[in-house]
């Protein structure tokens, strides 16, 4: 079999940040990168669930909604996927950081979080939520959309 592009991005250098994994038709598929990958530093279950409903659920009401495709996690637990159509590099980058600026001070009932809602209902961490999306939002802050590439970090061509 061939090797998938997101295979090609060498996770030993990989840095948190928001980076275009993929391509297909007019769905970009955007790794909101996290954590660095493995360094031992990883989204516990509960928090990484908690930011898949927050995220989902802000973002799906934003300014952007029309453009939001899915937001899930990530199976190594460094972060999240975020599919778009439609959206600007900077429109993408916005949401996120608009999203990870209401998980960070989030309070109350986690949304979608009941047992009727969810097929994990008990696995959420809300506390630990606010905490790693502070931490995510000072590499947010910073980014520009020219940095939404994994150019630096590739062992062949941008899958892009």
């Amino acid at each position: 079999m061939r090797r998938i592009a997101s295979f090609s991005v060498d996770h030993t250098r990989l840095m948190p940040g928001v980076y275009l994994s993929r391509q297909d038709g007019d769905i970009m598929t955007w790794d909101v990168r996290m954590k660095r990958p493995n360094q031992g530093d990883y989204l516990s279950n509960g928090s990484i669930h908690t930011i898949e409903h927050l995220f989902a659920t802000y973002a799906r009401n934003s300014k952007y909604k029309d453009g939001v495709i899915y937001i899930g996690p990530m199976g190594c637990r460094t972060g999240m996927y975020f599919l778009s159509r439609g959206l600007t590099d900077a429109e993408v980058l916005d949401c996120i950081r608009e999203s990870y600026r209401f998980m960070k001070d989030f309070r109350g009932e986690v949304p979608g979080a009941k047992v009727e809602e969810c097929g994990n209902y008990l696995d959420h961490d809300l506390d630990q939520c606010n905490k790693d999306a502070a931490e995510y939002l000072k590499v947010l802050e910073k980014l520009t959309p020219e940095d939404m590439r994994y150019r630096y970090f590739l062992d062949v061509e941008d899958p892009a």
